[in-house]
């Protein structure tokens, strides 16, 4: 019998926001659990945009667990009792985040140079018995080593799951993942072990679930926004033809388009823009000349037409 994994879809600010998640879910599914991008204060209070990407009423995934970023104890506990007014069970903390300007503040990779101040978040979910934690991180902020101080931390507390991207947190998303340092945390984590980090193909998603056969499952990120059938085909063990992902991913645009039309309030131009992030990963194996042509069109229609146009260069419509 074969072992059963854990396929997870990833945070991205800015890509995977509920209109991403719920068209994903509906359309090509295959994923166990969605993760929000991170909820955090800024000036005092949570962002409104924040609030709107947890907000039930916005998710119609089957399973979503929102993710925090925090510095200290207290924004932390702020936080996790917000979310659980709302609803959920289940909070993951983000200590992986590699953007220079939170890193600096503390947040993100940037809380994993700091042990004592990992340690005070990590008891500050005692205080929630109701609430299932997991931790999303790095092998430290500047050197792979810092996470030898952490996981002893990690292994006495109450987190449930542990998912690790294997570089640091000044590296952001450059270079190659270490392996020999995802290896050796692998070999003394105590918790339930999930791999992040440049899975863009099944096979590569096997080879890692292949080396190493305790890990609950995979975090699929970038991968799984450029292939949105990512998860089947791990699965499965196969990747869909040409025709059948494209076909899938009209559908998917397709509730997408709806889904932005219907909240977008801005105009022809911010939905356009709304919608041409994705393309920056999404099918890239698309002609240049015809992603090109997505990403600079100004108008719906245009923009629509131009989606069409690649869409159809494998012999599928939108209407398909």
């Amino acid at each position: 019998m074969e072992k059963q994994f854990q396929l997870y879809a990833a945070p991205l600010q800015g890509l995977t926001e509920p209109a991403w998640r719920n068209a994903h879910w509906q359309t090509i599914g295959g994923v166990d659990a969605y993760f929000t991008p991170f909820v955090r204060w800024e000036k005092g209070s949570i962002r409104n945009k924040d609030r709107r990407d947890v907000a039930p009423s916005s998710n119609s995934v089957h399973r979503l667990i929102p993710q925090v970023l925090a510095a200290e104890a207290g924004e932390f506990r702020q936080l996790v009792d917000w979310l659980q007014k709302l609803g959920y069970g289940e909070v993951d903390l983000n200590m992986g985040c590699p953007f220079p300007l939170l890193v600096r503040k503390g947040r993100g990779a940037g809380i994993l140079s700091h042990p004592d101040r990992v340690a005070s978040l990590l008891d500050a979910m005692e205080d929630f018995p109701g609430v299932r934690f997991s931790v999303k991180m790095r092998l430290g902020e500047v050197l792979p080593e810092e996470w030898k101080e952490l996981l002893p931390l990690l292994n006495a507390s109450v987190v449930e799951r542990i998912t690790l991207h294997p570089r640091v947190g000044r590296q952001q998303y450059k270079g190659e993942v270490d392996k020999e340092q995802f290896r050796a945390f692998y070999e003394q984590c105590t918790k339930p072990l999930v791999y992040n980090g440049d899975i863009m193909t099944a096979a590569q998603g096997r080879a890692w679930l292949d080396e190493f056969p305790r890990l609950e499952g995979l975090m699929l990120g970038r991968g799984l926004v450029a292939r949105p059938t990512l998860a089947l085909e791990i699965r499965s063990g196969e990747e869909v033809s040409a025709t059948d992902l494209y076909a899938r991913v009209a559908l998917m645009h397709r509730q997408l388009v709806a889904a932005y039309m219907e909240r977008i309030e801005g105009g022809e131009l911010q939905l356009v823009q709304k919608l041409q992030p994705l393309w920056e990963y999404l099918l890239p194996d698309l002609p240049k000349k015809q992603r090109k042509a997505i990403l600079k069109a100004h108008k719906v229609e245009a923009y629509l037409q131009c989606v069409r146009e690649a869409l159809e260069s494998v012999g599928v419509t939108e209407e398909s």
